[in-house]
């Protein structure tokens, strides 16, 4: 099964990122990425840009609205993710206790990333994307 950790961080812990060695904080995420990589159960894992940067689409207008991000009031940032293959809720869990992105202000959200696999798959859109992800080697 595949799980996304997704790293979120209030808005002060995602600012005092900034008081970190940049060589430091790379090593200590290396090492951690590595572990993963030794167990084989990384998918994916990715760091977002600056909230700052971003804009948000939304859809309750019409046309939808586009506006600078971050999301309007912000407790908290979505700073980065992970994608797991493993067997369970619980060894996500236990990987993201042992994630080096701890302390106050910062919390790891899992959740389960569905597969095609549970999709009804008499469905063209389904089966189109079957046959894409198996032409594309993702299957």
């Amino acid at each position: 099964m595949k799980y996304m950790l997704i790293m979120r961080a209030t808005d002060e812990a995602f600012a005092s990122m900034g008081e970190f060695d940049f060589d430091e904080m790379l090593e200590t995420v290396g090492k951690f990425n590595d572990e993963l990589i030794r167990a084989g159960v990384l998918v994916a894992a990715e760091g977002l840009d600056d909230a700052a940067e971003s804009v948000v689409v939304d859809y309750s207008s019409d046309p939808p609205l586009v506006t600078d991000g971050p999301y309007g009031e912000t407790k908290e940032l979505f700073g980065g993710f992970y994608i797991l293959n493993v067997a369970s809720k619980e060894e996500a869990v236990e990987w993201a206790k042992r994630s080096p992105m701890g302390g106050a202000g910062f919390k790891t959200e899992i959740r389960r990333v569905t597969g095609i696999d549970e999709f009804p798959q008499d469905n063209v859109w389904i089966q189109k994307e079957r046959a894409w992800r198996e032409a594309t080697g993702q299957l």
